[in-house]
């Protein structure tokens, strides 16, 4: 994506992304103006912005309207963040049906996100049918699209047999996926495979790098699982997984 500003400066997509963490304010009024001129991208990032406020004054029913706009362009992602609001209520009324659907749409269209967020509302029947086959099928398809999230929630699935036939070695292997591409909650789900292996040292350092990423919900319940390790290097985590949500529950 690139556009021409009135300054006759030329930026893409990547450049305001950048400007976002530079100068977020200039960013702003630079994804404004390209919004304002039709440019996709720029119309789903000023949704996104304001959402969040950033560099520009926060106004989420607007963010809703832009997410539209985009998504009715074809922005997947738009539409994926139309989802998002629907289901949280962030400027507008939460209402988890209508989130089914655009989820579905952009999942259907083959955003990654999407299916994850669709199979997270089928796993637990919100705004729709609770189909956990269904589910697993929309995180295994994220999943092999390498998303993330999706690949620890279908190691889980195999680990588990949970609609699907036990396999330990194939969830292992999700679970070292999910945590090489960056999800704490992979990496603490590949340390606690790793430990009951006795790889004790390697779990460490994965328990480590899922600490340094972990939000609160998930340092309260990690925290007390690590108290009931096997290996005494593995339980003192717990420790510092304690001292980490200390942390974040003050600021």
């Amino acid at each position: 994506m690139s556009y021409q500003l009135r300054r006759e400066e030329v930026l893409d997509g990547d450049r305001l992304k950048a400007m976002l963490e530079e100068s977020p304010a200039r960013a702003a009024q630079a994804i404004l103006i390209a919004a304002r001129e039709g440019v996709l991208d720029a119309q789903a990032l000023l949704g996104q912005i304001l959402l969040d406020g950033q560099g520009i004054e926060q106004d989420q029913p607007l963010a809703v309207r832009w997410f539209e706009i985009a998504a009715k362009g074809g922005h997947l992602m738009a539409r994926n963040m139309l989802g998002r609001c629907h289901e949280h209520g962030w400027g507008c009324a939460a209402d988890a049906a209508i989130a089914v659907r655009h989820y579905r749409l952009a999942a259907e269209a083959g955003l990654d996100w999407a299916m994850y967020n669709y199979a997270n509302l089928l796993a637990t029947g919100r705004g729709v049918a609770k189909d956990q086959a269904q589910a697993l099928a929309m995180y295994r398809r994220a999943a092999e699209l390498r998303h993330a999230k999706s690949m620890n929630l279908l190691g889980r699935y195999l680990e588990e047999g949970h609609h699907c036939p036990q396999d330990l070695l194939a969830a292992r292997d999700w679970y070292r996926r999910s945590a090489e591409a960056g999800d704490f909650r992979g990496q603490f789900s590949y340390a606690t495979v790793l430990a009951e292996e006795g790889q004790v040292d390697e779990a460490l350092g994965w328990l480590r790098m899922a600490l340094a990423g972990a939000n609160v919900n998930f340092l309260r319940v990690s925290s007390e699982s690590l108290l009931s390790a096997n290996h005494p290097q593995i339980r003192e985590m717990a420790n510092a997984y304690r001292q980490r949500l200390s942390q974040l529950i003050a600021l």
